[in-house]
């Protein structure tokens, strides 16, 4: 038995759009098992895998082998290490507690999961460090793959690749969940990702921080949340956002933090004001829940696409969280909230 668990994530934290992410506490849970005896149920399924699912998303997420993000992903890497299917028997059991399409890096958990299964059942031996790679062909933006894969507080950057690589129909995206594109079986050998592909850099975190996700009951899509973003910014908004996310990385280290510092270095030009239209009553809670308002809160934004809210705290957590989900009932929406920590640990494989 191998259970492998992978942390949700929060991409952005206000100005690093693209750069940095903060694993937290909400896991994917794959429990793995390869039958060493005769087992009829399992060599009937496709690619020699059964998958069983609980969780968010029960009633839709694909359960075949060849249409699962996570076990598309472990395919792609099998065959590029000359593996064609699973070991027979196998049988992949995922306990999903991170809500899909609502900006907790669902996609990027599943990516890296999908890395990690491939590397326990083939005994491929990869290094964290390679196995990032392989998740940074698939999931292209690597705020939410580091965090996960590494843990804690990241930022982090892509290298440039060869655009005829990256189109390959081979390579599963992660981009159009919950319908992933690619992965497809051409009989060829996919492109193995260039070495290093990502770079990052693990930062501190002050302990007395939480983070609260308010999580309300709707999704946005990644390629719909980016769908509304410019081609082209100004030089005053770039500057505006590269000064506090020079300072913010370096404010959630310090204890006891700074709450003032920290909620004007969360905020944000770049993504947050062209995404107001997808989540109602978004500027609204943005500008209205502040340090001063709320003690206890130290700066709030939007969690990746979207549309979960962020909200990062010392104490207070349950007001600020109902104040917020109180703003979205106006708008008709319904959420919930999470009292997260970062999953400092990252993701983990444990064999038994």
């Amino acid at each position: 038995m191998i259970t492998i668990k992978v942390p949700c994530s929060s991409a952005n934290i206000g100005p690093g759009f693209d750069v940095v992410g903060l694993s937290l506490s909400i896991w994917l849970t794959l429990r793995v098992s390869i039958v060493t005896t005769v087992d009829t149920t399992t060599s009937t399924h496709t690619l020699n895998c059964k998958i069983t699912y609980e969780g968010e998303g029960a009633s839709h997420v694909p359960l075949d082998a060849d249409a699962n993000l996570i076990t598309r992903t472990a395919l792609y890497v099998l065959k590029c290490h000359g593996q064609r299917t699973f070991p027979p028997t196998t049988h992949v059991h995922i306990v999903n507690p991170i809500p899909l399409g609502r900006g907790l890096g669902s996609s990027g958990a599943a990516v890296v999961a999908g890395v990690l299964l491939a590397n326990s059942v083939g005994k491929l031996d990869l290094s964290r460090d390679r196995m990032t790679d392989y998740c940074l062909m698939i999931e292209r933006h690597p705020d939410n793959v580091m965090a996960a894969m590494m843990g804690g507080f990241v930022g982090s950057y892509l290298r440039e690749l060869d655009p005829a690589d990256m189109e390959r129909k081979e390579i599963p995206l992660a981009e159009v969940l919950p319908e992933p594109a690619g992965g497809v079986d051409t009989g060829l050998r996919p492109p193995e990702p260039p070495l290093g592909i990502g770079h990052y850099i693990k930062f501190g975190w002050a302990k007395e921080v939480k983070a609260v996700a308010i999580i309300p009951d709707f999704e946005v899509s990644t390629a719909t949340a980016r769908g509304v973003l410019p081609e082209a910014y100004s030089k005053k908004d770039m500057i505006f956002n590269l000064q506090r996310l020079a300072v913010l990385t370096t404010a959630l280290t310090r204890s006891p933090p700074d709450a003032e510092l920290i909620y004007q270095a969360m905020q944000d030009k770049v993504h947050q004001p062209y995404r107001k239209h997808l989540i109602p009553g978004l500027p609204e809670i943005l500008a209205s829940v502040t340090p001063q308002s709320h003690p206890g809160l130290l700066g709030i934004c939007l969690s990746g696409a979207g549309p979960t809210i962020l909200a990062l705290a010392t104490h207070n957590f349950e007001h600020i969280a109902e104040m917020i989900m109180t703003r979205f009932k106006r708008e008709g929406i319904t959420c919930r909230y999470e009292l997260l920590e970062p999953a400092y640990e990252g993701a983990q494989v444990i064999e038994s």
